[in-house]
Formats: C-alpha cells, structure tokens, sequence
C-alpha cells in the first residue's frame, strides 16, 4: 500500500496499522499516546504560543517551528486522559517532524483514512485528526511565507 507522496516515516505507521485487526489498530493508537512527547519549556508555561484545535474532541494544542533549512518542528499538548487524541497527534508528530515544509505541505489531507481507523474510532475523532493536519500546514504555510 505505498504512496509516493507520503514520507517513509508516516508510511511506515500506516503499514503498522493495516498488518493489524480493527481491535489491535485501536490499542496501537492508544500505546501511540503514551509516546507524544512532553513540549518543551518554551511553551510548557505559555498556551497562548499554542493554537487549539476545537474540533477535536478533548483538549488539543498545536504549533510549528520553521527552521531556516525550512525543517518543521512540530509540537502538540493533549491532557493524558484523551489517548485517541494524544495518539493522532503522535501519529503527526512521528510521521512528519523534522521533515522539510514542501514534504509535508505535499501530504494527502486524506491520509488519516489510510490508517484504518474509520470503524474503530468515531467520525468526529478523525474530523479532529483531519483539523490537526489542516493546522500544521496552515501554520507552516504562514511561516513560510513570512519569513521569505
């Protein structure tokens, strides 16, 4: 199930899911959310540097750093007791951080669905990985643009 427009990292998470059931993808996403990692002090303190993503079921936040190599650093903050949440967001942060913006600009919107995820979680919960998706390429856009 290649796709050569998807980073091999990310690519390598979609394979995860789909060699796996339904029930087992689920339990892969929630082992994802123990993994998000902790923001850094910068914005630990600061939630006004972080965007919310309210179409998101539980609590979401967001934001991106360009590097002048254009190399994205992404960052998410999700309370421990929203695992899907946490794990989509890992899913983002282990496919695309630290990749150049134009390879993750060039990412499917409709990527999520190549996860497996459709019957296991609700329509709303991928609508909010969807959003977070949206977000940080909107935000690398933004940053991109200004600093050209």
């Amino acid at each position: 199930m290649s796709d050569t427009a998807l980073p091999a990292a990310l690519q390598d998470l979609i394979d995860d899911f789909q060699e796996l059931g339904e029930n087992d993808r689920l339990q892969l996403l929630l082992e994802l959310s123990d993994e998000l990692p902790a923001l850094p002090a910068r914005y630990e303190n600061h939630p006004e540097l972080l965007e919310p993503v309210p179409e998101c079921q539980s609590p979401l936040f967001l934001t991106v750093e360009v590097g002048e190599d254009e190399r994205v650093e992404l960052f998410f903050s999700a309370p421990p007791e929203a695992p899907t949440t946490r794990g989509f967001a890992n899913i983002l942060h282990t496919g695309l951080n630290g990749l150049p913006a134009q390879e993750i600009l060039d990412v499917p919107d409709t990527f999520p669905e190549k996860l497996g995820l459709t019957k296991a979680v609700s329509m709303l919960r991928m609508r909010g990985m969807h959003a977070m998706l949206g977000r940080v390429k909107r935000q690398i856009t933004e940053k991109v643009t200004n600093s050209n």
